[in-house]
């Protein structure tokens, strides 16, 4: 082989290696790998569901999201169905749960590949599963569809795992969102929630009062999609929510907001980058941004 194929090679070789024989997110399975800072196991924490579903979310980001949802005392961590043994593995010590989304984002996918993906997603160790409902079979009234859907995915992790339905409110009308939440409920799933984050709009207070009045004490209701502040979340809260669904968690805890884009991570004024600990998140760019 030439110069440039060995090296290829070798790099391969330790790339594959040292996923085989060592951890190299560096997170300490299981628990804190920091000073718990500020906001941190709050109640307003203790309402969030972490959230990182974007497509070019990287195993290094839910390793950092893991460890965020440990630091603040997040109940949930919420990722895609390929990052749910990975999540489980590093959260497996740790009282936060791993939820994995179904047929995201667009619910479309047929019953039995929701089925299919349901039932991997329990067997790699989530402990709840996001169940995107099939919009357009709710736009065509086509609520026999809609309600053996729902079924299907419930019977198939038999009581392994809570099952929540991502309704995807910025699409249905009042009417339709009202019957999905009736028909959720007379299949007993636990909870319902607003948006994939992937649509036009996200949660609004008025859809919270509308699946609250249907859904009554039967279920939870999960508030998702475009949330990013404290003050938001608490609105979405007092009109009904019992779930935040986001991945400005650490804001949405701290009600402290970024002072730049840091990939998702927030300087909250902990203080521990001034101490052996150092910053929690690790990002040298976000001291330098907010001038510590």
């Amino acid at each position: 082989m030439s110069t440039i194929e060995n090296y290829v090679a070798s790099e391969i070789a330790k790339v594959i290696c040292e996923q085989l024989t060592g951890n190299p997110s560096g997170m300490q399975t299981g628990s804190a790998p920091f000073p718990q800072p500020t906001g941190a196991g709050t109640e307003m924490a203790k309402r969030v569901d972490y959230t990182l579903l974007k497509a070019d979310a990287t195993e290094e980001q839910i390793a950092e999201l893991c460890e965020e949802a440990v630091a603040y005392g997040f109940p949930t961590v919420c990722v895609n169905s390929a990052f749910v043994a990975e999540a489980a593995r590093l959260l497996a010590n740790s009282p936060v749960r791993v939820s994995s989304v179904i047929g995201f984002p667009l619910g479309a996918a047929g019953t039995q590949a929701k089925v299919a993906e349901a039932q991997e997603a329990v067997r790699n160790g989530a402990a709840e599963v996001e169940m995107v409902a099939h919009v357009g079979m709710i736009k065509s009234k086509n609520w026999r569809y809609f309600k053996q859907d729902v079924e299907e995915v419930k019977r198939a992790v038999q009581g392994q795992a809570k099952v929540h339905v991502i309704l995807e409110t910025s699409l249905l009308n009042d009417t339709e969102k009202f019957k999905a939440c009736l028909i959720c409920r007379l299949v007993g799933v636990d909870a319902v929630k607003t948006s994939t984050g992937f649509s036009s709009t996200g949660a609004t207070t008025s859809d919270i009062h509308l699946m609250r009045e249907a859904a009554g004490d039967a279920m939870q209701i999960i508030a998702s999609g475009g949330i990013r502040t404290k003050e938001e979340a608490e609105q979405l809260l007092k009109a009904g929510a019992d779930r935040i669904g986001t991945g400005n968690g650490i804001a949405v805890a701290t009600g402290v907001s970024p002072a730049q884009d840091s990939g998702g991570h927030v300087c909250v004024g902990c203080g521990n980058c001034k101490l052996p600990a150092g910053c929690p998140t690790g990002r040298v760019d976000i001291i330098v941004a907010n001038d510590y």
